[in-house]
């Protein structure tokens, strides 16, 4: 059975480096995708690339949460404090157990819609939706993400349990039994379930090298969606403090012809996600 992997890029808009990273690595194929936070302050810098390079295989990461001390940013809906979207200096929250308790999926359907739009209207080729830190794919609001993925037409990340979803340290407290619900509304509305998603591991490596190779040679046959971060050096160490070398030496490794030779021998079937999109459109038109 083909490995099939989805290279993506995750939190494009966040800096300057991310951006540039992704453009990068685009044009030597080690990437396939990536997606973009709205809300965040880099985010016209990646339109405008987008525009300019229309190649470029770009989602909307789907962002309700802002956890990094010190840079933060707001919902795009203005939303008032009875909508629970935001903190006390009208921040979005920084956690998803914060988050799941206090907003409304009324607030949070109306700001997804927002960053959608928004990405549309700033000229990006919108190739699919996906979660910032798992927070659409809470039991609470995971119903808002197959709707409004399903209203646009636009492919979703969806994996068969929370067992397979790389990020579980966001989802605490959440049940396989609470997950379930969700998958079987992405199914139901056709959308295509990757068998497991797989995602940086947030620690400083000795080896970063290793440590990326391991991942891609722990994706089992199947449809794997591997997220990851790399960022060009530069403002990303003032920003993320805590884990701005994972980044940037995910970058470093991801560019060098070392990895590329590798990746190349390893018989990976590599996709981005504009095929995604084709194929759920085509197959949702003829249900139609």
């Amino acid at each position: 059975m083909t490995r099939r992997v989805v290279i993506h890029v995750d939190d494009l808009g966040m800096s300057h480096g991310a951006n540039r990273a992704f453009v990068e690595l685009s044009a030597l194929e080690t990437v396939t995708s990536g997606s973009v936070m709205v809300p965040c302050p880099w985010f016209p810098e990646l339109a405008a690339m987008a525009r300019a390079d229309t190649s470029l295989d770009v989602g909307v990461h789907l962002t309700l949460t802002s956890e990094v001390a010190g840079y933060r940013w707001r919902p795009l809906t203005r939303p008032s404090a009875s909508a629970g979207l935001t903190d006390a200096l009208g921040f979005f929250h920084p956690d998803i157990p914060t988050l799941r308790v206090q907003a409304h999926p009324d607030a949070v359907e109306a700001e997804l819609r927002a960053q959608i739009e928004m990405a549309i209207e700033a000229g990006i080729d919108v190739t699919h939706l996906d979660d910032h830190m798992g927070a659409v794919l809470a039991p609470e609001f995971v119903s808002v993400y197959v709707r409004v993925a399903a209203d646009y037409r636009f492919p979703l990340l969806m994996c068969p349990t929370l067992a397979t979803y790389g990020g579980p340290h966001n989802m605490i407290g959440i049940t396989e039994e609470a997950f379930a619900p969700g998958v079987a509304a992405a199914r139901a509305a056709g959308f295509a379930i990757f068998d497991r998603i797989v995602e940086t591991e947030w620690s400083v490596a000795d080896d970063p090298a290793k440590r990326c190779r391991a991942m891609f040679e722990g994706l089992l046959p199947g449809l794997s969606f591997l997220a990851i971060h790399p960022t060009v050096p530069g403002e990303i160490e003032a920003i993320d403090p805590a884990f701005h070398t994972v980044r940037s030496n995910e970058y470093a490794v991801l560019r060098s012809s070392d990895h590329r030779e590798w990746i190349a021998a390893q018989g990976f079937s590599l996709s981005g996600m504009r095929s995604f999109r084709e194929d759920f459109r085509a197959r949702t038109t003829l249900r139609m």
